[in-house]
């Protein structure tokens, strides 16, 4: 796995010198007979794991205004929910500024990698790893109907958080997306998709509009393509949202949806 990982990094001009896993791996070998530290983390208990997931929200890396909206954004819970562990193979569809891009990169740490996929250059992504390089963050351009790297293995987790609304809106075939992402997976790799919950029957009627995507839509779809549905949390909640206006036009925070879908 270990030659696998450096040769990844090898592709990317940014990554080059980013060499320092192979005593890792080396050690890990010696202990374990192995280097994957994602199965020794399965065998972890929930504290161990909460422990990591807490470890990596108190990184000093991450930015003071990540730190302002965690308050809403929920780190600990997105990570549970997420089951990210350390030396997972994750792609972060969307990936926006990197929020959560590097929440799942600070757990997978130097034996795992994320892909931060976005369909066009992202300044502010930029901008963090500048600022705080991190040589298993992977930031990618491809289109959203073949959002997975070319040189990616298997993935373990895929993440899209709070922007199937708006691929749902754009000239993108969602069928082809959508089996893409499954057919990335490894069988039992995960695939998270939150977002900002439409009325019943709307469907995607209002994701330009409003900015929001009916639940029972996106499972629809998602359980179309093969994924099955393996939980649904009520984190982000919230009953008094009517659901009429875009988030950034609210004074209260949005009614979410999490849910967590599994390849069988």
């Amino acid at each position: 796995m270990m030659t696998t990982i450096n040769e990844l990094r090898k592709t990317n001009s940014v990554f080059n010198s980013s060499l320092q896993s192979l005593s890792v791996c080396l050690i890990i070998i010696v202990l374990l007979g192995g280097c994957n530290t994602y199965v020794v983390s399965h065998q972890g208990d929930s504290r161990t794991l909460t422990q990591i997931y807490e470890k990596a929200i108190s990184s000093p890396i991450r930015t003071d205004e990540d730190k302002k909206i965690d308050a809403k954004r929920r780190p600990l819970e997105f990570l549970k929910l997420t089951h990210v562990r350390p030396g997972m193979m994750v792609l972060d569809v969307a990936s926006g500024g990197g929020y959560s891009t590097e929440l799942m990169a600070l757990v997978v740490g130097t034996n795992g990698m994320v892909w931060a996929q976005n369909d066009k250059l992202k300044s502010s992504l930029g901008k963090r790893l500048a600022e705080h390089p991190q040589p298993n963050i992977v930031p990618v351009i491809q289109p959203y109907e073949d959002p997975v790297p070319k040189n990616a293995p298997k993935l373990d987790l895929i993440t899209i958080i709070l922007n199937y609304h708006d691929i749902a809106y754009m000239p993108v075939d969602r069928k082809i997306m959508d089996q893409r992402l499954f057919d990335a997976l490894k069988p039992g790799g995960y695939l998270v998709v939150i977002d900002h919950s439409a009325r019943a029957g709307e469907g995607i009627s209002v994701s330009k509009s409003l900015h929001r995507i009916e639940e029972a839509f996106v499972v629809s779809e998602l359980q179309q393509a093969g994924f099955q549905l393996e939980e649904e949390t009520d984190f982000y909640r919230n009953p008094d949202d009517p659901r009429d206006k875009a988030f950034f036009n609210m004074a209260i925070q949005t009614d979410k949806f999490a849910l967590r879908f599994a390849k069988p």
